[in-house]
């Protein structure tokens, strides 16, 4: 029977690990974990961050929560901007998307803020039932009637008047499912096959390929960056990192070329237009995102969001920020996704579980990738490729997901702030022996 010493995964931090020095007989017991000599790079750098910031736990808890809320409220307060003029000129409330998008944000930070009191321990029994169900409803979409286009992607699910998108709750049952398993299976992970199977293939495999089913490119790319994220947190040598990389990229040169509407943004990209069409929705909202100066023109005075900037409400609404309140707030949004990845980074660092390390790497790799992506297509800096501005874009379904991966964040936040707390809180005096 193998030792303890061989059951002890390289990702595996335990508490003598963390102490600058042993005893002599923690050195001389055998059943003490020991180092594993395959730690990855990843790993020994988040040790050494977390081992520097234990007393940042509290700290961090109160930035998660005070950036999530923030940043969806001021979510609510663009869409309502943006969306208004194309509301009332389609003959509606021009209440009517800011109030929806509203009843979302309100439910999710309640999510957000009951997941909280769960222990990481409970929710990551989500993981297979989150799987299940993102598969079932992405092949509702792809094959049945009950699927849904918009704009030309197939990733909604209507019914009456009720819409739900699952394409952006995959990407959360994606995230807890990569965690999961990589901890269930640490003490195999040094070998490919056990780090690929199931979290690449048959799992990552058949949900990118319901979504691409759909033509929405945009929410594969981020599904790939999560996968990426979960087999290099998992210590996956850089080789085959590099040689999935090449097939993802693959993948998606032969999706794109596959469409004329995806070639032509790319050409448009590059410079290349044919015809003034196919640069007009990027050109639009650069000239929107330029034209806001230091200050901007007000709080929802824009002049480019009359219908000039196409999706104003949902792709391009970083435009309408800009173009609303200048430098000064887009550095404003900037700094809070600074402040939520930096927190993130720091609570996957001091974690001493494989599970929460790879969690928030996921976490952080959806949602502050997809807002690199999102600003890089509104500036230039890449193509158009479609993906909505976590917390800001106009969508029930984005704002519920992220405020429900924010409620994944908040609860091992919790965790750690209750173990520091606890660590802090001084010891009991003891009462005088009434026989002394």
């Amino acid at each position: 029977m193998a030792g303890p010493e061989r059951q002890t995964g390289a990702w595996v931090v335990t508490k003598e690990r963390r102490q600058p020095g042993r005893t002599g007989a923690a050195r001389q017991n055998p059943a003490s974990p020991r180092p594993d000599a395959t730690e990855s790079k990843a790993q020994k750098f988040l040790d050494q961050v977390g081992r520097r910031g234990e007393r940042l736990a509290v700290t961090d808890y109160w930035l998660v929560l005070l950036a999530s809320i923030v940043l969806a409220v001021f979510g609510v307060i663009m869409v309502q901007s943006s969306a208004s003029v194309e509301a009332i000129a389609a003959g509606r409330n021009g209440f009517t998307v800011a109030l929806s998008q509203a009843v979302f944000a309100l439910v999710g930070i309640g999510c957000m803020l009951a997941m909280q009191f769960i222990k990481p321990a409970t929710l990551k029994k989500l993981a297979w039932p989150s799987v299940f169900a993102a598969v079932f409803l992405l092949f509702l979409v792809a094959f049945t009637p009950l699927g849904h286009t918009v704009l030309g992607n197939r990733n909604w699910i209507k019914i009456g008047s009720f819409g739900l998108q699952p394409s952006e709750f995959a990407k959360l049952s994606l995230a807890v499912f990569s965690a999961f398993m990589l901890e269930k299976k640490q003490h195999l992970i040094s070998n490919f096959k056990h780090l690929a199977v199931p979290i690449v293939a048959p799992v990552g495999i058949v949900i990118v390929g319901l979504v691409l089913v759909g033509k929405d490119v945009g929410t594969v790319l981020v599904l790939l960056m999560i996968i990426a994220t979960a087999m290099f947190m998992g210590g996956m040598k850089m080789k085959w990192l590099l040689g999935l990389g090449a097939v993802g990229f693959a993948g998606l040169a032969v999706a794109v070329v596959s469409s004329q509407n995806r070639r032509s943004r790319i050409m448009a990209w590059l410079g290349q237009c044919d015809s003034s069409n196919e640069c007009y929705q990027s050109n639009m909202g650069l000239h929107a995102f330029a034209s806001g100066g230091w200050f901007g023109v007000g709080p929802g005075q824009s002049r480019m969001k009359w219908s000039y900037v196409p999706e104003a409400q949902n792709d391009f609404i970083f435009s309408i920020l800009g173009e609303e309140f200048g430098l000064i707030g887009v550095l404003f949004v900037l700094a809070l996704f600074t402040v939520l990845a930096l927190a993130m980074y720091r609570i996957a660092a001091r974690a001493a579980d494989l599970y929460t390390k790879v969690l928030m790497g996921c976490l952080m790799a959806w949602i502050i990738g997809q807002t690199f992506v999102n600003l890089g297509t509104v500036t230039g800096v890449l193509p158009v490729i479609g993906v909505p501005l976590p917390f800001i874009s106009s969508g029930g379904s984005a704002m519920l997901a992220v405020m429900l991966a924010m409620g994944f964040v908040l609860s091992s936040a919790r965790e750690q702030k209750l173990a520091q707390l606890t660590a802090e809180a001084p010891a009991p005096r003891q009462q005088p022996d009434a026989h002394e």
